[in-house]
């Protein structure tokens, strides 16, 4: 069983190993899970416990979005026309080096971006098939399941984004399966399927959840997320009937108690790690948010195997030995100085009250004689803010601070989700306008007239280096136009290489131009 594909699925399938914190999915043969302490599943779902330890497990690989060096932030980021992909040097991460290039290659394409993907495919199917025999109430199983089913759609949503076509598995694999003939489906079919099975996972989830429950899916994010999933398929009128539902009025509060924070800046706070809870989580206006933590005392004996639980685009953004000249600079945390800001970015941002909150300029502290740093690879001075790590977030407990960060990623919030409805409403009529103005009066701007530039315009100052960008231009259609200074080639680059360890003995075939 040599083959990658085959070992991830079946055993992420098959294995279920239960942790403190989360369900971890065992990268291993079937022949050698008796030595892993893990639990078939046969023996296992049997009572509304060990459903739930499964669904944290469901849940768990949403840290892929800002967790591990091969996070999709800064990954996708660097593949927009508004961050270089810096580091080090122009090897420093070969995957994000020639995602920045449009160089990538499926030998330098990280297989992460498929398997953590697949694995929890494969978690999510397995409680779908085996939570409806577990013994439990009716409406908590219907739950669990409904939540598998949106994060199903969710890791599928991006898959599809990312590949193309892509295997739609649906079931666990068992023993007597062909596992080297599953075929590719089209990108229809899967949007087909995800879109079904959120609709149908909907009345299941509830209005909203507080506490400890925070984090867990709603039915306003799965409104919100099939919205998403309508515009990228293009049914724009779907997509604005499921925005309209979660937005509710422009620039009040919806049904689902969505709101949008009065200080833009806020979004992206968090508090000092001597204080036990952080205020600026699970804000009124984060739709999906997903969770991190220093608790874990994450360390790089397991850093990138999927065990980590910090942010760590806050390490990796920010710029090399930092060195703090005066206390009117920020008190900031030496990084790695990956996704460098362009300077096209920077001057687009010019003017916009949000400039400060997403761009660090140390051209302007080193100028002023405030701090200083070490240039790194395709620098430019301009440094994305809105994760970066200050002394006071460092962690006060066991582990490597570097992987400790707390601070949450939010992967959908309701500005971003008033912009989808304009652009929707095709960038016309009131209510377009109305979304448009909502987002800019927030931050003190007037309004201009709606239209689908407007929008675009918006959204690139709005969300910028949230993981958006690069699928805005490509759903667009203006990718080829904005990226061909960095070496997009249109009909190749839209998606990414299947890597090469998901291709061998197989019969999936690699994407056009790889």
């Amino acid at each position: 069983m040599k083959n990658k594909f085959l070992k991830i699925t079946i055993a992420a399938s098959l294995l279920i190993s239960v942790s403190s914190l989360n369900v971890a999915c065992n990268d291993q043969t079937l022949e050698e899970k008796e030595y892993l302490g893990a639990f078939e599943g046969e023996n296992f779902f049997r009572n509304e416990q060990e459903c739930f330890f499964a669904l944290v497990g469901v849940y768990d690989p949403l840290r892929k979005y800002a967790g591990g060096f091969e996070n999709m932030v800064t990954f996708f980021n660097a593949a927009s026309d508004d961050f270089y992909a810096g580091g080090g040097s122009a090897t420093d991460g070969a995957g994000i080096q020639g995602a920045s290039n449009f160089q990538i290659n499926a030998n330098t394409m990280p297989a992460s971006y498929w398997r953590d993907y697949y694995q929890g495919i494969a978690r999510a199917n397995t409680l779908i098939l085996r939570a409806p025999s577990a013994d439990m109430a009716d409406a908590t199983k219907n739950r669990f399941i409904s939540e598998a089913k949106v994060l199903r759609s969710l890791y599928y949503f991006d898959l599809v984004r990312m590949f193309g076509n892509i295997p739609l598995i649906l079931k666990p694999f068992s023993a007597t399966d062909d596992f080297y003939n599953v075929p590719q489906a089209s990108k229809a079919a899967v949007y087909a399927q995800i879109e079904s099975d959120i609709l149908a996972a909907i009345p299941n989830l509830p209005m909203t959840v507080s506490g400890d429950q925070r984090g867990r899916l709603t039915q306003g994010a799965a409104k919100a997320l099939l919205g998403k999933i309508y515009l990228f398929d293009n049914k724009k009128a779907e997509a604005a009937a499921q925005l309209a539902d979660v937005n509710g009025t422009p620039g009040g509060t919806s049904q689902y108690g969505y709101k949008l924070v009065a200080n833009y800046a806020d979004l992206f706070k968090s508090a000092p790690i001597t204080e036990a809870n952080d205020p600026y989580k699970f804000s009124t206006e984060s739709i999906i948010e997903v969770m991190h933590t220093n608790k874990a005392n994450s360390d790089w004996s397991f850093w990138g195997q999927g065990n980590d639980e910090g942010n760590s685009i806050c390490i990796m953004t920010a710029p090399r030995s930092y060195n703090r000249k005066s206390t009117d600079a920020p008190d900031i945390v030496s990084g790695w100085a990956f996704d460098v800001i362009t300077t096209d970015l920077y001057n687009f941002m010019q003017n916009d009250p949000r400039r400060d909150a997403t761009i660090l300029n140390m051209n302007l502290l080193k100028q002023q004689n405030k701090a200083d740093y070490s240039p790194a690879y395709m620098d430019t001075g301009y440094f994305f803010n809105k994760f970066m790590p200050t002394k006071d977030k460092v962690t006060n407990l066991p582990g490597a601070s570097e992987l400790n960060y707390r601070q949450n990623y939010i992967l959908i919030r309701l500005a971003d989700t008033y912009l989808m409805e304009a652009e929707a409403l095709n960038g016309s009529g009131s209510r377009a306008q109305a979304l448009l103005d909502a987002v800019r009066a927030r931050v003190g701007l007037a309004s201009v007239p709606v239209s689908l530039q407007a929008i675009k315009d918006e959204r690139r100052r709005e969300l910028v280096g949230e993981g958006h960008r690069f699928f805005d231009l490509v759903r667009w259609g203006d990718a080829p136009s904005k990226l061909s200074s960095k070496g997009f080639i249109a009909g190749k680059n839209e998606v990414m290489p299947i890597p090469y360890t998901e291709l061998s003995g197989t019969i999936l075939k690699q994407n056009p131009g790889y």
